[in-house]
């Protein structure tokens, strides 16, 4: 597997990603994604900025997505609750991570977190962050497995509560 920039070219397979974990969310009364959030505007401006990360089958499918970015999160500004490492140094940030339908159960998710904690390790860059619906049980347990401790709650800019997980790369 490799962890990839995503390219115009991918946009509607990630679409197509993120509308199946839309639905894995709707169907287990998650809330989160249902709002029109992820939309191709969002994935289309990760895509330019260079954040938008994409692992591929063999056959050349997009199996996976996700935003990676080094650059501070401003809703990670403000948390209730207290971060492991300073806010005012550099961190990692992992968004809107989905698996295709056809590919859950394969360690994908897992292979998306090493990948990018590696990026980190390589430049130095001393801890990764992510935030979850409270309710998303499945990536809580992921980021138990993965090593990420919570740290408390942030909003988003809509006022949506998230809870706040770091770990520290080394």
């Amino acid at each position: 597997m490799n962890l990839l920039l995503a390219k115009k070219k991918d946009l509607e397979g990630i679409i197509d990603i993120i509308k199946d974990a839309q639905e894995l969310l709707a169907s287990q009364n998650i809330d989160q994604w249902q709002n029109g959030y992820p939309n191709k505007a969002i994935v289309q401006k990760d895509i330019q900025n260079n954040q938008s990360y994409i692992v591929k089958s063999e056959r050349g499918d997009v199996t996976a997505t996700a935003m990676f970015s080094i650059k501070p999160e401003p809703t990670y500004s403000k948390i209730e609750g207290s971060w492991i490492h300073p806010t005012q140094t550099k961190y990692g940030v992992i968004h809107r991570m989905a698996v295709s339908k056809n590919y859950r159960g394969k360690g994908i998710a897992k292979f998306i977190f090493k990948a990018c904690e590696q990026m980190l390790l390589n430049k130095q860059i001393p801890s990764m962050r992510i935030d979850t619906h409270e309710d998303n049980f499945g990536m809580q347990k992921l980021l138990k497995i993965m090593g990420y401790c919570y740290c408390g709650i942030i909003y988003l800019e809509n006022g949506d509560k998230r809870l706040a997980f770091e770990k520290l790369i080394q």
